[in-house]
């Protein structure tokens, strides 16, 4: 692993159509029940303009940005010894369908402990305009039989 890559910032991406479909489909996976995620009208009797995601959903479009740092060489994440440590979510507000949504990411730390590399990401999800919707830290441990 590459410490001197702390900092670098990738994106943002193209843009992310949060939809109906996808949306259904992850609270599925998931096994989220809640009514406001598959029925217009439930969410719109909650609040919602449309379906809205469940609020692991953002994780998505966050490793659709992380996957720039494990492949990038500089970085020197062998993902064949990857184990998902953490995640953690600051929703500024709902994703809902209908929202179209740009990321980026950006290598927050890496620490070497005991022969593991603990890459730590920031992915900023932002609307269209660049206000803030969701922040996802995601740390990774990264084994190293070197």
């Amino acid at each position: 692993m590459n410490p001197e890559v702390v900092g670098r910032t990738y994106g943002p991406f193209e843009a992310y159509e949060v939809t109906r479909i996808k949306i259904r489909e992850f609270a599925d996976a998931v096994d989220a029940r809640s009514g406001a995620h598959f029925y217009p009208e439930i969410a719109r009797a909650e609040g919602y303009s449309d379906v809205v995601a469940p609020t692991t959903f953002a994780v998505l479009i966050a490793q659709g940005a992380e996957f720039h740092v494990v492949t990038d060489p500089e970085v020197g994440v062998d993902f064949s010894k990857v184990v998902h440590a953490e995640e953690r979510f600051t929703h500024h507000r709902p994703l809902v369908a209908g929202d179209v949504v740009q990321s980026a990411v950006t290598i927050e730390s890496i620490t070497q402990r005991a022969g593991i590399s603990m890459v730590t990401t920031r992915a900023e999800i932002t609307d269209v305009d660049g206000a803030p919707v969701s922040t996802v830290l995601s740390t990774l441990a990264v084994r190293d039989d070197s």
